[in-house]
């Protein structure tokens, strides 16, 4: 059975950085994609970035250049660095992992930036 734990969301200023973590197990975590959703109140979950097994990366327009999605796969840990936040980025952040044709979410993570 996938799980998926993410952590290291928080309160930050306008203009910080966090740095979210997301812990695979029950899954073979080098051959899948994996992504990033968030999910802010009143709106609709969206993609963020998304990463192949291959290691191709794909990031939603409102956050290319701040954002870097990545993967360890020595700790089955993916990650997502974001950086310059503003308050346009408070969400609950989920990433989830495609394995044999199923889709797998984690709990979420809360992104808390203020002005």
């Amino acid at each position: 059975q996938v799980q998926l734990v993410e952590s290291g969301g928080g309160l930050v200023q306008a203009g910080g950085s966090l740095r979210l973590s997301c812990a695979a197990s029950g899954g073979i975590f080098s051959s899948n994609a994996m992504a990033w959703y968030r999910q802010a109140p009143g709106k609709q979950r969206e993609l963020v970035a998304s990463i192949t097994s291959r290691g191709t990366t794909n990031y939603a327009e409102s956050v290319k250049g701040r954002f870097t999605i990545s993967r360890d796969t020595a700790k089955n840990t993916l990650y997502l660095q974001m950086n310059s936040l503003s308050s346009e980025d408070t969400a609950v952040y989920y990433c989830n992992m495609l394995h044999l044709s199923k889709l797998y979410w984690g709990q979420g993570t809360q992104v808390t930036v203020s002005s």
